[in-house]
């Protein structure tokens, strides 16, 4: 296969590479080779959302284009062919004209550091190409993925709810007249005696938004797509081969030369573990256009979904099925569209395939659980013809008789229609609703006999709870043909905490936390399903039930909003004194464009090195020896420093800067490599041979060092 050229559009200009690096991320390529300096380098992993850009596709067999959130610092530009790139300094800058929402989260006062302020931005872009006048579920659910610590949520969320075609109030009513009206009604009241004013900015003088000024989508990558054959295109770089098949035969035929390679749709399971785990693979597939795996059909006995369905267009179909049809039969889908809508934020959804979820089988998965007690099935390919696997626990453990074989492609994803009398919930708990793996999660669903309140069928997966994810498989058996009451929970739950075991070294640790959460997550099934049953029964009402609904209750369901006041300026005052006065971030607006300069905007100047440091793998133990050899005989590598380099420079009081002879934690700084670029400091320091033998006591916390 012969290497093509990538074509691609940033912010309307043509983008032709030739020889591309299929290890090369959006991201740096933006920074470094473009200079955009607007989108940012955050967490580097998909988690913080400061290098949100909005990327544009034209599929041709719908004729629509689909404008989405990424992280840039997740997404390969070998992903890129015939796509369009919108980064924050695309929509507007002080130099020509504003875009309404860089201006408006400007003057909303928006911005502290302005560090997350461009990706902020960008997400409520994207928002925005795809819904002019949002909802406000639409707006929280944009920035779901933005993390900002110092400026602080609410004058975010007031910028772009100036788009939203709703009030901000909490969606209470007392009398029939909204929250906020009586709010605002009382503060009016008390105005005249405290002379306050609950408006920091002015609507009335916001530019308005206008669709016909957006960039629009190159028609030239309209007319490759629509008129040029689609062909499969081979990236050489110099370590990674990057093969993007165009059709499911070639597909086949790609996983059958290379049964090893990974599939990858969106970058969000490999990526992280290639940059922060060191795992390598020398070929990667990459699926385009493949119409199969966007496959969406409904038949007799479920729905079935293409593999390479984002979790955001999952999402949405899911939330238009379970709205035109009977709740009997969506069960699964609406326990699988609420965790949807806190998994990860908005541009991970947008880049992670459904496929590549469920075969990625991470412990923490949110999906998973569900899916398994769904009696879910997997439709594969290889050239061996068509198979059909459950997607059961066995499946998800990896054991050899249940698995993918190494040449096996997932085309498709099978889920059954729910049964009258059969009930399915899910349930996760995190560090925060949204953008946070689970600590624990669970997938619970029950079927009851004709008439219901006898168990016919029971099953329950958790996750993040041991190395795989876990059925209480046994516990369940043993509960069939129990009556579901207070008797049969207190059985169950005796029986999972039995069978669900936790060591003390479980991955994570939290394990008393856990064990609660494991039984916490079973009670709220019992409640729901209890509710269930007396709306289909309402003779069968447990009075545990009736007792203890609350814990049932959404602790975040009401949106965010808030009344402000201020004390008014006196006529008096001078026009240059500011108290009182909400007066713009004078950086505010370079802020939301992106023209601000940070450190690490600065372009490189002439001979520049960079550094990283070498850290230490263990708690505590001491440094047996340093094997330097290997990492400076890498290019570009100018010189390792060490302890010994910086003699008495490297203490100061009782402290050392680079370790001596003991390290006392994890990441306690070693030495440090110092090279040309930081990809080449990076790759030297992986290098570092550092042997260490362990010394007592294990230095885990601060209670532990002296």
């Amino acid at each position: 296969m012969d290497p093509i050229q990538l074509l691609f559009y940033v912010n309307g200009q043509k983008v032709v590479e030739k020889n591309v690096d299929p290890e090369m991320m959006l991201l740096p390529y933006l920074r470094k080779n473009l200079r955009l300096t607007g989108t940012k380098y955050g967490c580097g992993g998909g988690g913080c959302g400061a290098c949100t850009v909005m990327i544009s596709r034209y599929n041709p067999s719908t004729k629509a284009i689909r404008h989405h959130p990424v992280n840039a610092c997740l997404t390969p530009i070998c992903s890129l062919h015939g796509t369009a790139v919108t980064t924050v300094e695309g929509l507007g800058n002080t130099r020509t004209r504003l875009h309404p929402i860089q201006e408006r989260i400007a003057k909303c006062h928006g911005t502290q550091c302005g560090f997350c302020t461009p990706g902020m931005v960008m997400s409520m872009y994207a928002l925005l190409r795809n819904h002019p006048e949002p909802t406000l579920d639409q707006l929280t659910d944009a920035l779901g993925g933005n993390l900002c610590r110092c400026t602080g949520y609410r004058p975010i969320i007031d910028a772009c709810k100036t788009f939203c075609k709703a009030s901000g109030c909490c969606q209470s009513k007392e009398n029939g007249v909204c929250c906020l009206d009586q709010e605002i009604n009382g503060l009016a009241e008390s105005q005249e005696e405290d002379k306050t004013s609950p408006e920091l900015f002015s609507e009335e003088e916001f530019l308005p938004l206008d669709p016909t000024q957006e960039l629009i989508f190159p028609p030239e990558l309209m007319r490759i797509a629509e008129k040029q054959p689609p062909k499969t295109r081979v990236f050489y770089g110099e370590r990674v081969t990057w093969i993007s098949p165009v059709t499911l035969k070639e597909l086949v035929e790609a996983k059958f030369k290379y049964p090893q390679a990974p599939i990858v749709m969106g970058y969000t399971s490999v990526g992280p573990e290639v940059k922060f785990k060191g795992v390598f693979h020398p070929i990667i597939i990459s699926p385009d256009r493949i119409e199969e795996l966007g496959v969406i059909s409904q038949a007799r006995d479920g729905l079935t979904l293409g593999a390479g369905l984002s979790l955001d267009q999952v999402k949405d179909i899911l939330a238009d099925i379970v709205q035109k049809l009977p709740e009997e039969k969506t069960q699964t889908y609406r326990a699988l569209l609420k965790h949807l809508r806190t998994l990860a934020g908005s541009q991970i959804r947008n880049m992670a395939s459904l496929g590549g979820h469920i075969v990625s089988r991470h412990l923490d998965s949110d999906l998973n659980p569900l899916l398994a007690v769904g009696n879910c099935t997997l439709n594969l390919l290889s050239k061996d013809g068509e198979r059909r696997i459950p997607l059961s626990e066995e499946f998800l453990r990896k054991c050899p008789e249940a698995d993918l074989k190494p040449q096996e492609v997932l085309v498709s994803v099978n889920i059954p229609w729910s049964r009258k009398w059969e009930f399915v919930s899910a349930f996760r708990q995190a560090q925060r609703q949204q953008n946070a793996l689970a600590i624990v999660n669970s997938g619970m669903r029950v079927l009851f006999r004709e008439g219901g309140g006898v168990i016919e069928e029971l099953s329950i997966l958790y996750g993040g709870v041991g190395s795989t994810i876990i059925s209480a498989k046994n516990s369940c058996q043993r509960l069939i043909g129990r009556p579901w009451n207070e008797g049969m929970l207190d059985t169950a739950c005796r029986l999972v905490l039995d069978e669900v075991t936790l060591a003390a070294s479980a991955p994570g640790g939290k394990v008393e936390f856990k064990r609660t959460l494991i039984i916490s997550f079973l009670f709220k099934f019992y409640l729901e399903v209890s509710q269930g049953l007396k709306r289909e029964d309402p003779g069968h009402s447990p009075s545990l039930a009736g007792n203890h609904e609350s814990a049932l209750d959404d602790l975040h369901s009401k949106h965010p909003w808030r009344t402000l006041t201020h004390q008014n300026v006196d006529p008096a005052q001078l026009p240059q004194d500011p108290i009182g006065r909400p007066i713009m971030h004078l950086s505010g607006i370079k802020h939301a464009t992106g023209e601000a300069i940070y450190c690490d905007d600065m372009p490189a100047v002439d001979r520049e090195l960079f550094l990283t440091f070498v850290t230490s793998s263990r708690a505590h133990a001491k440094i047996v020896s340093i094997d330097l050899s290997e990492a400076l005989s890498l290019p570009g590598v100018v010189d390792i420093i060490t302890a010994d380099h910086l003699q008495e420079a490297n203490t100061f009081g009782t402290e050392t800067f680079l370790a001596t002879d003991e390290v006392h934690c994890v990441g306690h700084l070693v030495c440090a490599v110092i090279a040309d670029s930081e990809t080449r400091a990076k790759q030297a320091a992986k290098q570092v041979k550092v042997v260490y033998q362990d010394l007592a006591p294990l230095i885990l916390t601060i209670e532990n060092y002296e």
